[in-house]
């Protein structure tokens, strides 16, 4: 019996967790529609005009003695309901954005407006943006009396043709602000890298807990049913 208590009470947890982890996901939608009353009584419609958001719900009741209906005179949407009679209700859901002009085609002198709003988009999802800044590092200092080149420029005109001749140009010999420059450019792929990395998702963790949850009741099952195997034993012993 006690084994049989301590596995039902693990399926129950392990039942409860599951159905949490399952809410978790579902998670809840972004934007609830709401529902709106417009009331039949004295031979008009109260409130005579209503703002709605699309995929908004409007209800007429009708509490007149008289019957009642509903017909869009002007509108993206053209609806015409069944005859109210006392009591009776008609809703109907406003998908359209828009102005829409109604009537009760017994009673012409009942009149309305509805004025449906368009649906707010969903916000966008937020990325980290990825910004790249200069290099602060300094370039490397030049060495003294000699003037820095780089690889493409042309070597300066020389006022003497022997001196050119005799010495070697310097614009062969690779600049040193090209590996200062490489080195520059380095801190802005990494820093947009780092940018990249996503915080670590709760339902991860959720799926943890739960594994750890049932592990830990599967051990307590275990040691209890040896613990019982033991008592038997012994008894059986004596």
């Amino acid at each position: 019996m006690p084994r049989l208590n301590a596995l039902r009470t693990v399926r129950i947890l392990l039942a409860a967790l599951l159905t949490t982890g399952t809410v978790t996901f579902l998670g809840t939608p972004t934007a609830l529609a709401a529902s709106h009353q417009v009331v039949m009584s004295g031979y008009a419609f109260g409130p005579r005009s209503v703002t709605i958001t699309a995929g908004d719900t409007v209800t007429w009741v009708n509490k007149d003695q008289a019957p009642h209906d509903v017909k869009t005179t002007s509108g993206p949407e053209s609806i015409h309901s069944p005859m109210l009679n006392k009591g009776g209700t008609w809703s109907h859901t406003f998908t359209t954005a828009g102005s829409y002009g109604y009537v009760c085609t017994v009673h012409p002198g009942m009149t309305a407006q509805l004025v449906v709003k368009p649906a707010a988009a969903p916000a966008p999802t937020s990325h980290p943006a990825t910004h790249q800044h200069p290099s602060s590092a300094p370039a490397a200092a030049p060495e003294r009396g000699r003037p820095i080149r780089s690889a493409n420029a042309a070597a300066p005109p020389d006022d003497t043709d022997h001196s050119s001749k005799a010495t070697p140009s310097t614009s062969d010999s690779p600049s040193p602000s090209t590996t200062p420059a490489a080195a520059a450019q380095q801190p802005p792929a990494v820093q947009g890298a780092a940018s990249d990395t996503r915080p670590l998702d709760p339902l991860l963790l959720l799926a943890g807990v739960v594994a750890g949850v049932a592990v830990l009741c599967l051990l307590l099952v275990g040691s209890r049913s040896a613990a019982a195997t033991s008592r038997n034993g012994g008894a059986s012993q004596r």
